[in-house]
């Protein structure tokens, strides 16, 4: 995994694509908060969301 994290900051800084690690950040969090929260009380909350 941290190979993967490597090579893809060195594709962001040679490619200068760097407009693409908001959105990639903000996809890995909702996800881990779907994870997270789903045998909570709050999941119904959470999925109203999508």
């Amino acid at each position: 995994m941290i190979d993967f994290l490597k090579e893809f900051w060195e594709f962001l800084k040679v490619r200068k694509k760097f407009w693409l690690l908001p959105p990639i950040l903000i996809l890995l969090l909702l996800g881990m908060l779907i994870v997270l929260t789903q045998g909570s009380a709050v999941a119904p909350f959470i999925y109203t969301l999508f």
